[in-house]
């Protein structure tokens, strides 16, 4: 879309790109700017933006707390649903991000603005997250993506020009790191860390202890949850937003939750992050626990196969989609006797689930024992018969899956008496073609 603007609402967090866009669209649209800060757990960044924002050249400056938003309806049911990506990255940014732009696109209706604006690079993620929702929630507003408009073409170029217009930025070019906090997790991207041969700086960290000089001593948490969803943080009732930030201060302190990772952007490249996701760590490994005692394992099996495919519909931006919607429903039907507590033990850099209780428990120990009351052992002949009957059958077309040796050479014999009698092997090694052998003839038999 091209032409006039009138009134832009930009996605504002005052770091360098946000910080810098403000005088552009001034300078290039010569449209009336809205800076729209978010705030989703950002801590001391706030301060001092409505300032900072105004001194930039914004005509108007809104900030909204969302806190408690972001946890209950975008970190939970991404928590219930297990949606972790590549193994590793617990989404805290891609989460916020569908709850920021939907939050500019109703101001932006409010206010009666035509378009919207983000920070976000055009190689990054970001972009995709908060364009997807503006196209789920306004299509006909028009987007400003300064990135792929502009012609600054690094973060160098971009400091260059914050500091020509006398606008401060908390970015140097000897520190180029780009983060992003909010309550979930802490993220680091850039400068060195665009080597990944290169470990991080002990000084990069913000929400963490360096695991190896946390305390000594264990620290033990309990976390209480109701059909999936935490409720307590050792028998005190909180907010979710108030219980995730506990729970960052306690594990924090422990050296909780810390990744490196080099992950698959949806653009196409590969790109290194280093994360911080204390409390988040510790729920993950909460829960699971839990759902070890509740689920069965069909829907515990099904429910990995959904964790997956919700990690990367979060993760490309597509919250406001029908499916994600559909999963959500999936999961609180699979969860709906998720209920109970679990005891994670925090101990330098690693959180493990010592303990867990639920009513509905599936655990039976009589049955999970060793002692065989209240089971029957001649009822498993009838499930081995029925399981291996696809394997029986095939051996005794084909023979054995594999190659079986018909001595016992090299075997060590105990004869009554307790004479030991050992015997040294002098085969050689069979050839890989014997190896091999079976599976050809099994195969050939096959297309008889």
């Amino acid at each position: 879309m091209t032409g006039p603007l009138r009134s832009v609402v930009l996605a504002y967090s005052g770091g360098l790109d946000t910080s810098i866009i403000v005088p552009w669209l001034k300078e290039t649209y010569h449209c009336r700017v809205i800076a729209f800060a978010a705030d989703v757990g950002q801590g001391a960044e706030l301060s001092g933006l409505s300032r900072k924002a105004i001194a930039s050249g914004a005509d108007e400056f809104l900030v909204e707390d969302l806190r408690e938003d972001f946890a209950c309806d975008y970190l939970f049911p991404a928590l219930a649903a297990g949606a972790v990506y590549e193994h590793s990255y617990l989404l805290g940014t891609a989460l916020a991000r569908p709850l920021i732009a939907r939050r500019q696109v109703e101001i932006a209706l409010a206010l009666g603005a035509d378009g919207v604006a983000h920070g976000c690079t055009g190689k990054g993620n970001d972009q995709v997250r908060f364009e997807m929702t503006y196209r789920a929630l306004a299509p006909q507003l028009r987007v400003v993506a300064p990135w792929r408009e502009w012609s600054i073409a690094s973060r160098e170029e971009a400091c260059a020009y914050a500091a020509e217009r006398g606008i401060p930025v908390p970015v140097t070019t000897g520190k180029l790191y780009s983060r992003d906090r909010n309550l979930w997790h802490c993220s680091h991207e850039g400068g060195p860390l665009e080597d990944p041969g290169q470990a991080p700086a002990p000084d990069l960290f913000q929400m963490t202890a360096a695991p190896e000089s946390a305390p000594e001593m264990p620290h033990d948490v309990t976390i209480g949850f109701d059909h999936g969803r935490p409720v307590t943080l050792d028998g005190r009732r909180l907010s979710p937003a108030r219980l995730v930030t506990a729970l960052n201060a306690i594990a924090g302190e422990h050296g909780i939750g810390r990744v490196d990772l080099v992950e698959n952007r949806l653009v196409g490249m590969k790109s290194r992050g280093v994360y911080e996701t204390p409390g988040g760590t510790v729920l993950v490994e909460a829960l699971r626990a839990l759902e070890s005692l509740t689920l069965d394992r069909e829907t515990a099996r099904f429910l990995q196969t959904a964790s997956l495919r919700y990690a990367d519909l979060v993760y490309a931006g597509q919250w406001f989609t029908p499916l994600r919607a559909a999963l959500d429903a999936f999961v609180g039907s699979a969860l709906a006797t998720t209920t109970g507590e679990t005891t994670v033990r925090l101990h330098k850099g690693r959180a493990t689930a010592v303990s867990r209780r639920s009513p509905y428990s599936l655990y039976d120990a009589e049955l999970g024992g060793f002692a065989m009351a209240g089971y029957r052992p001649a009822d498993a002949l009838g499930f081995i018969s029925l399981t291996g009957l696809p394997m029986a059958v095939r051996a005794e077309r084909f023979g054995p899956a594999v190659p079986l040796r018909k001595d016992t050479t090299g075997t060590v014999h105990v004869k009554a008496g307790g004479r030991v009698a050992a015997r040294r092997s002098s085969a050689a090694p069979r050839p890989r073609s014997a190896r091999k052998a079976a599976p050809r003839a099994a195969a050939a038999g096959g297309r008889r």
